[in-house]
């Protein structure tokens, strides 16, 4: 799968530093940088995206794509 496919990401890859692009869901369209990644009690991986404004937002890590990975 290529980064710049546009098919919702695994889960399990989303990693915080990572840009995002969101294109699925209430908030398909906007892009930012993952910043809270966490493993809700029924299992779904949720994330918090930070816009380049400032806004952020939480959504399903399975409606995002990664565009590019953090440094380490």
């Amino acid at each position: 799968m290529g980064s710049n496919s546009m098919n919702p990401t695994n889960p399990d890859v989303v990693k915080n530093g990572d840009k995002c692009e969101v294109v699925g869901g209430t908030h398909a369209g906007k892009s930012g940088t993952v910043q809270d990644r966490n493993v809700s009690k029924t299992g779904q991986v949720t994330i918090t995206v930070q816009q380049a404004n400032g806004e952020r937002f939480k959504t399903l890590a399975r409606n995002v794509v990664v565009n590019g990975a953090a440094k380490q």
